[in-house]
This record gives structure tokens, C-alpha cells and sequence, in this order.
């Protein structure tokens, strides 16, 4: 938008801006965001396209893991047949695996990261206290540009990378592609930043995989900067929580403290072992700061009991956890006594 192209999109979360996830442009380009969870990705017919990383995942659906690598090479040779360039993230292990079998089947492919090899990559990284900086340049190590992100988070700067990338590849120009990258303010359910009171900001992200949730609580620490950052979280799914079980308590080890609600699966069978109270059980913190707590309503009790002024609390899920942020920022306030 900002180079002027309007582009029509349809994205899975509402925008800062404009509160939509869908616009019809005037521009003969149609931005979407799919993902391989039920394939549907396959169905699409894209001149370009982004992989941020390729692991496994939605395996209610594919069955294994060699079935979604498969989905991907495939997406990645419809792109070849049309002509079209795929974007992929160098730093990412299972996308690096799709680079070089896209490119043994004569796929152009463009990859973007911090990695050396990469064909554009991210350069001199600076967290302002707002989002992470940095410089762009190309195989030959000549600069396009910098970007200022808004938003933070490492995962935003690799993202807005692609973008960069896959716009010059659109053959938009390299200032005006930063400078719109650098403006953009954020979306829904992504570190959405939902109050402050007595110092204590409450945060919201739809994080529900354990890569997802540590790239949300690196971002999280940055943020919070001397603080201490405050999670809940509520797993969807429960073949994701068996699957993921000790990951999950890794990721959330990064959080100074932790309150884990009961698995969110609505009309699931229960699996054996894949419980909120398990996975509070595989978190690698003193169990002073971890709980698990099946009662939905005496989580933000539990959130503001933790935290404190220069502290972060965020709430974590693909569930219904979301609105709990609002419900935190009632209790702090009625402990200040406003």
C-alpha cells in the first residue's frame, strides 16, 4: 500500500490500522495468508510465495511429518510452473531443506535471514525499544535499505525481511517497501497490547505452538527489559499437547512465571497425559512460579498476585484465553484502588 500498489489481501488477523483482515484493491495484486493446516494452501494458484518455516504440525491432518515436507514441495513447484519465485527463510531448518529440493526441481527461489548464505540478509540488528532495526543487503552485500520495525519480536524482523524481499521481487521499489514496513503498527492477537496500570502492561498473542511461544516471550523479554515477564497459557488441542507436551514446558520456561489453564479442545476426545496440569508439571521453572489452574475465572486472580510495576503480562492461545487481558486490567485496578 504504501508504494501505492493497493493490493487486495485476506489475512488471518485484523489489522492496527485499519481493524480489517480483508480489502478489495484497486492493484492487480491479491496478498493471502494460508497455511498448511488442512491443506487449503494447495488449493491456491500464487505467482509468489512466502515459507517462513516448515515443521511439524497439524499432524491430525497430514499424519506425518514427511507429508507435510511433501504439501510444501509441492506448493513450491506450482509456484515453479507459473513462472513464479518462492521466498524462504534460510534460518529456519525445515524451510532450508525445502530451498535446496526447490531448487533441484528448478524452482526460483529467493531465500532471506541472518544466515551467511542467505540471498538477502539482515544486517547491523538494533533493538530500539520499540522493535528491532536493521539493515537489508543482498547476496553481494550491497545495502537496499533499513528498516525500523514497530512491533516487536526477532520472528517481525524476519518477517518483514520476507516482505521486503518478495516485494522487490513484485517489483515494487526497495525505500518505499521500507518505509511502509517501517509504519506498519501491528495486528489483533499479535503481542496486541490491550492496557497499562501501575506499570504492569498486559499484552495478548495467539501463540500455540512451542516455536511460536518462544519467539513471543524472546520478544516478550526485550520488552519487558529489567522486568518480569507474567504468562498464561491455554493449549488448543489435545493431539498438539500430547504431541508437544515437553516442548510446551520448555518454551513457557522462558517466562518468570507461569499459570497453565486446562487444555482448550472443544468436543475432542481427551488423550491421556495431555493436560494443562501435565504440561505445568514439564515446566522448567521452581514450582513457586508455575501453577495450573482448571478454573478459567481465577487466572487473571493468578496473573496479578505475580506481577508487579516494570512487569509484563501476557496471555498465550489459540482459545479463549484472549479475553482474559481485560479482566487482569480490572483486578489491577481495583488494587490501586482506582
Amino acid at each position: 500500500q504504501h508504494c501505492g500498489a493497493d493490493p487486495s489481501f485476506a489475512i488471518g488477523s485484523e489489522l492496527n490500522e485499519s481493524g480489517s483482515n480483508a480489502h478489495l484493491g484497486s492493484g492487480e495484486i491479491f496478498v493471502v495468508e494460508a497455511d498448511e493446516s488442512d491443506g487449503a494452501f494447495l488449493q491456491y494458484s500464487p505467482f509468489a510465495g512466502i515459507v517462513t518455516n516448515v515443521e511439524a504440525d497439524h499432524l491430525n491432518h497430514w499424519g506425518t511429518f514427511e507429508a507435510i515436507e511433501a504439501a510444501f514441495l509441492e506448493f513450491a513447484i506450482g509456484i515453479r510452473d507459473r513462472a513464479g519465485f518462492l521466498v524462504a527463510c534460510a534460518d529456519d531448518p525445515g524451510a532450508a531443506r525445502l530451498v535446496g529440493q526447490a531448487r533441484e526441481a528448478g524452482v526460483d527461489v529467493r531465500t532471506y535471514g541472518s544466515a551467511i548464505d542467505a540471498d538477502f540478509r539482515m544486517a547491523d540488528l538494533e533493538w530500539t525499544g520499540r522493535g528491532w532495526a536493521f539493515g537489508v543487503e543482498d547476496a553481494s552485500g550491497a545495502g537496499l535499505g533499513r528498516i525500523a520495525l514497530q512491533v516487536p519480536g526477532r520472528h517481525n524482523a524476519l518477517n518483514a525481511l520476507a516482505a521486503f524481499v518478495t516485494g522487490i521481487g513484485l517489483g515494487q521499489p526497495a525505500a518505499e517497501m521500507a518505509e511502509g514496513l517501517s509504519g506498519f503498527s501491528g495486528s489483533r492477537r499479535r503481542f496486541d497490547f490491550r492496557g497499562e496500570v501501575a506499570g504492569v502492561r498486559v499484552f495478548d498473542d495467539y501463540a500455540h505452538h512451542p516455536t511460536e511461544i518462544e519467539a513471543t516471550l524472546r520478544a516478550a523479554r526485550d520488552v519487558a527489559g529489567a522486568g518480569r515477564v507474567v504468562v498464561a497459557f491455554q493449549a488448543h488441542h489435545y493431539y498438539r499437547t500430547a504431541m508437544f507436551i515437553n516442548e510446551f514446558g520448555a518454551a513457557l520456561g522462558l517466562a518468570d512465571d507461569v499459570v497453565v489453564l486446562e487444555v482448550f479442545a472443544p468436543g475432542e476426545t481427551a488423550i491421556p497425559g495431555a493436560s494443562g496440569q501435565t504440561m505445568a508439571a514439564n515446566v522448567p521453572l521452581d514450582p513457586a512460579h508455575v501453577v495450573f489452574e482448571p478454573s478459567w475465572s481465577a487466572v487473571a486472580a493468578h496473573l496479578v498476585e505475580r506481577a508487579g510495576s516494570g512487569d509484563i503480562v501476557m496471555t498465550l492461545g489459540a482459545g479463549d484465553i484472549g479475553m482474559i487481558g481485560l479482566e487482569v486490567l480490572d483486578l489491577l485496578r481495583l488494587r490501586e484502588g482506582a
